[in-house]
């Protein structure tokens, strides 16, 4: 039986999604003030200009996040991914990753997007292995991508 459930993102998540992600961008790099803004106001940042969040419980616990961030009409940036410690290894990433290319094509994506750090080995192993290429990384807008990735979905 499966025990890893993708469900949507609701305010309550809220503190577990800045967690997450809060705790890898602190342990490899530095809180860019993006961050802050996209952690603390998920709603205002992500969702109300047309993104999405999904939350995967493992378990019946909150388990791991990513979210979509809507660049335009068919491109959508794979962002903010991140699985709490005690729950790697299980799956997780990947039932996330697979889950929100199904809901960015709901949302009219035809090409996902992501921007990483090329000493992020295993995500950019886990990205490869999912499909996306790497394209010229262009203007991030985070300080510490020095690697962008692309997937038609």
């Amino acid at each position: 039986m499966n025990s890893i459930k993708i469900i949507d993102y609701q305010p309550a998540h809220q503190k577990h999604f800045e967690k997450f992600n809060r705790y890898w961008i602190e342990k490899y790099f530095v809180m860019e003030p993006v961050d802050e803004f996209v952690l603390t106001n998920p709603e205002e940042a992500l969702l109300k200009p047309g993104g999405a969040i999904l939350m995967a419980e493992f378990e019946g616990e909150i388990a791991g996040t990513v979210a979509l961030r809507k660049v335009d009409d068919t491109t959508f940036e794979f962002t903010k991914m991140a699985v709490d410690n005690k729950f790697q290894r299980k799956g997780i990433a990947q039932a996330l990753s697979h889950a929100s290319f199904k809901k960015a094509k709901v949302l009219g994506a035809e090409k996902v997007i992501l921007y990483s750090n090329s000493m992020l080995t295993p995500a950019i192993c886990l990205y490869e292995k999912l499909g996306f290429e790497h394209v010229p990384v262009g203007e991030p807008g985070y300080n510490r991508s020095d690697v962008k990735m692309e997937i038609s979905v």
